[in-house]
């Protein structure tokens, strides 16, 4: 699903909805002569009178990949990506709620007929009713203590579709429909409940430049498998089903049914001079299991392609996690700790991932003349790893991985000219799959403008999750005014 360019019914029930609290907000304020903007009467600064406070963000974009600029012809082709982009915020404050809706603004100038979209980022409720605070709505919701992509941090899946984004973890989180309790027990502590009706996955690209070749060549992948175990075949033997082949056939990113709700509950606190989290949740993995099944192909002979069983599907799973922060001789310490236990309890069922410990471990902390270094490691040990690819019959989702996989996150910055600029190298690299992705980046902000420059490197072995984009370099300038 394309997040940018449609609105599905959620949002757009809900943003129907939240209009007219907004126009009672703004009614209220019109009747003080304020219409929430203007002057401010003593009453409104009091509290008594709410007011809709607008923000927002106009960007202007270009952005460019090396390849296509190696040839005259390739040059002639090239695209820019969507020049122009925004963000509009609205939020009306009275004395017990809150109303928000966040929209996003894109602009698509490819072909013949430039169109500009709007999509809703956010959109929701939140009702205070003393140390209980209630939010419904569209929104992204943050666990966990982790600076980026933590493996506490499970309510919201990611969009994968355009990694050229990648700096920016919350621009890319999928907001969700949720009903999110918090309860502030005394002063440093709360206690959080969220429930998620329905289930969306993580997003990826099925065709294009950011479409995974792991995903979108597993079709001819697996006639090379089945070539070299059936040699005796005619090479033409599989082309009918393979000119035929759609993985988009085979998988349904997310559900709308309360078969598929999901939810948890999130305690903090505070321990002396460090900050402890305890959370549970139980929903699906928002990133599917890739199966096929050649059990059925191989009883028959000739075998038949169409009896290749491809499933695809994300698992039920049971997540409890812990995390911890504090500052120590000026390292902000960050470190999360976790299990996902899935159905397959003993390891030897290939449609389902085995049950994983996950961890995240990371500081942040300036270094000498005023260079700031933030490093952060996650990763993920596979339990009852020995297990899998028991059935020679069944490829496994797991198969081929390693026991370990993790992945080092590190960014160093250094800002001039009494911070208005700011140099800055965001690097990735996953050290089981021997990729990287660089991220080099020149900003330079004065008041409510902002312009940067900025490049993306990926590098290292094309069967890596960061590897595999690695004809995907580019050069990105973005000018951006704030409101």
């Amino acid at each position: 699903m394309n997040h940018i360019t449609k609105l599905n019914a959620i949002p757009l029930v809900l943003f129907l909805y939240l209009v007219p609290v907004f126009a009672v907000f703004s009614q209220e304020s019109a009747d003080s002569g304020s219409f929430g903007f203007g002057d401010v009467s003593a009453d409104n600064t009091a509290g008594n009178i709410p007011a809709v406070k607008i923000t927002g963000e106009v960007s202007a974009q270009l952005l460019g990949f090396t390849d296509e600029f190696s040839s005259k012809d390739k040059i002639k082709n090239a695209e820019l990506g969507n020049i122009f982009s925004g963000k509009l915020n609205f939020t009306a404050s009275g004395k017990t709620a809150d109303g928000i809706i966040n929209l996003k603004i894109d602009s698509d100038f490819s072909g013949n007929s430039p169109r500009a979209s709007i999509a809703i980022d956010e959109a929701y409720l939140r009702f205070y009713l003393g140390p209980v605070d209630i939010e419904a709505g569209v929104r992204k919701l943050t666990w966990g203590r982790a600076d980026s992509f933590g493996p506490l941090d499970v309510i919201n899946p990611i969009d994968y579709s355009d990694l050229s984004k990648i700096g920016n973890p919350r621009e890319i989180k999928i907001a969700r429909p949720m009903l999110h309790v918090s309860w502030n027990i005394g002063t440093f502590s709360k206690l959080e409940g969220v429930f998620v009706p329905w289930f969306e996955g993580n997003n990826y690209a099925m065709d294009g430049r950011w479409a995974p070749p792991q995903i979108t060549e597993i079709g001819s992948s697996l006639v090379e498998g089945l070539f070299e175990k059936y040699p005796m075949l005619p090479p033409t033997y599989f082309d009918g089903w393979l000119n035929g082949f759609d993985i988009k056939n085979y998988y349904k990113n997310s559900n709308e049914t309360l078969e598929y709700a999901q939810g948890g509950l999130r305690f903090t606190t505070t321990v002396g001079e460090a900050d402890l989290g305890i959370q549970y949740y139980f929903g699906r993995l928002p990133r599917p299991s890739y199966t096929v099944d050649l059990k059925q192909f191989s009883q028959s002979f000739p075998p038949d392609p169409d009896d290749i069983d491809i499933l695809i599907n994300n698992n039920y799973y049971h997540h409890i996690g812990v995390d911890y922060a504090q500052v120590i001789a000026g390292f902000n310490l960050r470190a999360e700790a976790g299990v996902n236990i899935t159905d397959d309890l003993k390891g030897d069922d290939e449609t389902v991932y085995n049950p994983h410990a996950v961890w995240s471990l990371g500081f942040d902390r300036d270094l000498v003349w005023g260079i700031n270094l933030n490093l952060q490691g996650n990763g993920l040990v596979r339990l009852m790893h020995n297990k899998i690819g028991g059935d020679p019959l069944v490829i496994d989702t797991e198969n081929g991985k390693k026991i370990t996989s993790t992945r080092i996150t590190g960014i160093l910055s250094k800002k001039f000219f009494l911070d208005e600029l700011e140099l800055k190298t965001t690097a990735l690299w996953g050290i089981e799959d021997k990729d990287f992705l660089i991220v080099p980046a020149i900003i330079w902000s004065k008041n409510d403008i902002t312009a940067e420059l900025s490049a993306g490197i990926f590098g290292g072995d094309k069967a890596g999750e960061l590897g595999q984009y690695r004809d995907n370099r580019f050069v990105k300038t973005v000018v951006s005014w704030s409101f």
